[in-house]
């Protein structure tokens, strides 16, 4: 019998974090340095397990925070278009090896009610999902579907594009790929027309198509 595949974990856009415990990161900091036959006692990692849980505190903290903190004051604009961000860049980790990954995300949604957002709150929300250990295919459907649940929108896009030192600095070691992945969610899901001209909006509008040639530049939004 060929077994099912894994799903992806579910996405638990606003779950409840446990406290972030930074003795106990501290302690676990010492025992990786021991295990890899290190001295955790010499002058130079003293210091290094207080320094770890100081910046996992920061580089997770994305755990500890929801969307909805930056999303859900909206305000009304005279028009009903097309809102687009592209270019927000982000750094997250791997969850299967704690490795760095760096990246941006391209955003677009379609109001309803005329009801947008500000732009640094998308920026914001991207580093909500991306401050976790993550997989890129679920951050990028995280932050479209917490778009559709806090703004309510005809729609939303989001393309992800990122480096994976997993692959960079261990395993096959190759030094070009780029992961891309796209989350489309209400009528960028049934309208193709119009999710090709928001990829070409954003400057992505050879990936519809499925070439790997070179990016169209971006067209010019009023």
């Amino acid at each position: 019998m060929t077994p099912s595949p894994c799903p992806l974990p579910a996405l638990a856009v606003d779950t409840e974090p446990l406290p972030f415990d930074a003795p106990r990161l501290e302690r676990a900091v010492r025992e990786m340095l021991l295990a890899i036959g290190e001295d955790p006692d010499r002058e130079g990692l003293l210091d290094t397990p207080a320094r770890v849980a100081r910046s996992w505190a920061e580089l997770f903290g994305g755990l500890r925070e929801s969307a909805a903190e930056h999303l859900a004051r909206t305000f009304t604009q005279d028009s009903a278009d097309l809102v687009t961000l592209r270019d927000i860049e982000f750094e997250s980790f791997c969850e299967h090896h704690l490795l760095p990954v760096f990246g941006r995300a391209h955003i677009a949604y379609l109001p309803s009610d005329r009801r947008v957002v500000g732009l640094s709150k998308l920026a914001r929300t991207v580093e909500v999902f991306a401050r976790r250990p993550q997989l890129q295919e679920r951050l990028t459907a995280q932050v479209a579907d917490a778009l559709m649940e806090h703004l309510r929108p005809q729609g939303a896009l989001v393309v992800v594009e990122a480096e994976h030192m997993c692959m960079r600095m261990r395993g096959v070691r190759k030094q070009m790929p780029v992961m891309a992945t796209t989350a489309s969610r209400g009528v960028f899901t049934s309208d193709a027309e119009l999710r090709r001209e928001t990829l070409i909006v954003l400057g992505l509008g050879e990936r519809e198509r499925g070439s790997g040639a070179a990016r169209p530049r971006p067209v010019a939004v009023a």
